[in-house]
């Protein structure tokens, strides 16, 4: 089931995608919400500091996995129509 919105295909709702052609943001997801629909790109493109926690991580990237969910965790707390709910799902 492929969607189509705004000239960009998904996989379907709430599927975040990889946008490498896009000039500041490196993901996207088409979020659906009851009835309600939105388009929102989320991640810095190119970032380092991004990725799921790994093994031996250090304890700097550690620091910077909390300040980011404590400096966004008012947006995290949204849901799934909020760009830091993805951010925080998908990159931290």
């Amino acid at each position: 089931m492929s969607i189509e919105y705004r000239g960009e295909t998904f996989a379907g709702y709430n599927k975040p995608k990889r946008t490498p052609d896009h000039p500041t943001k490196s993901h996207a997801v088409l979020a659906k919400e009851g009835s309600k629909i939105k388009l929102i790109r989320f991640g810095e493109q190119g970032a380092k500091t991004a990725g799921k926690p790994k093994a031996g991580e250090t304890s700097k990237m550690k620091k910077k996995r909390a300040s980011f969910k404590a400096r966004h965790g008012k947006n995290i707390a949204k849901g799934k129509m909020s760009a830091a709910y993805w951010a925080n799902k998908v990159k931290w």
